[in-house]
């Protein structure tokens, strides 16, 4: 990135973000799909380096709905420790391993916790600028949407509920 970028990164933060994402290619990515009870979610999670840290954008599709009024179609999102998504018949996911959390710091802390994600009608998108870890830090750690928010409370992961959706994080070099 040239010093006309970055200076143009500190005028106008979110102008920058929004051109990283649309004209560059991201450092690495994580294809996301569903576990067998939730075939239907599919999306992509992009981490672009940006300045001295990682823009991260996820677009998310199929997720569940709820048909209540005042349901609640907001979603825990990580980065999990481990490099791959898959587990056994009761825990698809279990090979993901706990939060990302070299620091061994408490939950909400950990540099894997994300925000949530936020569903409408099924469908998420959100863009995230964070300094908590380096797209090398997790190349080859998986990302990880759960069924529940994210209470950002309880030890040690959240109180998110099941991994309904994953993907491994690879680069693009």
């Amino acid at each position: 990135m040239s010093n006309t970028n970055v200076n143009k990164a500190y005028e106008n933060p979110g102008l920058h973000f929004l051109e990283t994402a649309l004209h560059y290619m991201p450092a690495a990515y994580a294809e996301l799909t569903g576990n067998p009870g939730n075939s239907e979610i599919t999306g992509i999670v992009r981490f672009y380096p940006v300045g001295g840290g990682v823009l991260v954008n996820a677009e998310i599709y199929g997720l569940p709905t709820s048909s209540e009024i005042c349901g609640s179609d907001i979603f825990g999102f990580h980065i999990h420790e481990g490099s791959s998504c898959s587990g056994t018949e009761n825990d698809p996911y279990a090979n993901t391993g706990e939060h990302y959390n070299p620091s061994d710091c408490p939950h909400p802390a950990h540099m894997g916790d994300l925000p949530p994600l936020f569903g409408n009608n099924g469908m998420a998108w959100m863009m995230y600028f964070t300094e908590r870890f380096s797209i090398s830090d997790v190349i080859n750690k998986t990302i990880i949407i759960h069924s529940s928010p994210d209470d950002f409370t309880t030890q040690p992961s959240g109180s998110s509920g099941t991994k309904i959706a994953c993907g491994t994080i690879v680069s693009t070099a």
